[in-house]
């Protein structure tokens, strides 16, 4: 691509810019632009600052490659508007087709300023596709981007809401566990135990696995490190939700759990723990028995 392409594609961005924003803005709008998650002032403003960026640009030479410094401005712009349309809630197409619907306003005036030169107009035409693409893709990678992270964060919290760590009496805290036990939840599951065991200076500590499906060979050992890891802190540790399905499987895997309390339930580690910490629950007699009748 020669300097005069440049020249040409900069020159008529630079004296069709009013035209080129309203032709755009139209366009998109015929497109679908989702109005409800966008304000019509803000994708004005995108759309002009944009246009300011990309002139800059193009002034500057070097369109076939927008990984040069010249085009930094341009490429955090785009990042911005990714990344934030990918929090308002717009699909990858909608958001690459803020680049893409600049295509047919820039030919237009192409059209008009190369007429009489058919080759030119091919040539230019050509250059701006190319360039357009690369910085839709651009967007839509960053977009995607974006996505894996809010995917990524939303994993990890939810990772921390399904394993709560309980505060059942002073001293006793319980860990009820619902879903299945990897090694990325292990930790999350250790790490909010031990933090709950030094914060609290907790004794015992109940690990509920009533609310998972099935236990293999890695569940149990996950579950064996978690025990370790409570004892090292000084608190030991009764496994409750201990169904006749999993203590069958827990044997056909051959798996040891012959040092680690087990409870058929919730309720029964609960009662043991209350009676290893010297306490005993009694159920209050009525006052009219206690008390007599007349």
């Amino acid at each position: 691509m020669s300097a005069n392409d440049n020249n040409i594609i900069f020159e008529i961005v630079k004296k069709y810019k009013a035209e080129i924003l309203a032709e755009w803005l139209e366009e998109q709008a015929s497109n679908g632009i989702r109005q409800d998650l966008i304000k019509e002032q803000q994708l004005r403003e995108e759309c002009q600052e944009f246009l300011h960026l990309f002139s800059e640009a193009i002034e500057q030479g070097n369109l076939n490659n927008i990984q040069t410094p010249q085009w930094s401005q341009v490429r955090d712009l785009l990042a911005s508007i990714s990344r934030s349309r990918s929090h308002k809630g717009f699909s990858p197409s909608e958001t690459a087709s803020f680049i893409f619907s600049l295509k047919q306003p820039l030919f237009k005036h192409l059209r008009q300023e190369l007429a009489q030169n058919s080759i030119e107009l091919i040539d230019n035409i050509c250059v701006i596709t190319i360039l357009l693409d690369k910085l839709g893709l651009w967007t839509t990678e960053i977009y995607q981007k974006t996505r894996e992270e809010i995917i990524l964060r939303q994993q990890e919290e939810l990772l921390e809401l399904s394993t709560p760590v309980v505060e059942l009496w002073e001293g006793i805290l319980a860990l009820p566990i619902i879903g299945t036990l990897d090694s990325a939840r292990t930790q999350t599951v250790m790490e909010s135990l031990l933090q709950q065991i030094v914060e609290t200076g907790a004794e015992i500590a109940i690990i509920d696995i009533t609310g998972v499906p099935t236990v293999d060979t890695l569940t149990a050992q996950h579950l064996l490190k978690t025990v370790t890891a409570a004892r090292l802190m000084g608190a030991e540790c009764i496994i409750s939700g201990i169904r006749p399905q999993i203590a069958q499987t827990i044997v056909y895997l051959g798996v040891d759990l012959a040092d680690v309390v087990t409870k058929a339930s919730l309720a029964d580690a609960f009662a043991l723990a209350l009676r290893r910490m010297g306490l005993k629950i009694e159920q209050k007699k009525d006052a009219s028995e206690s008390e007599g009748r007349w």
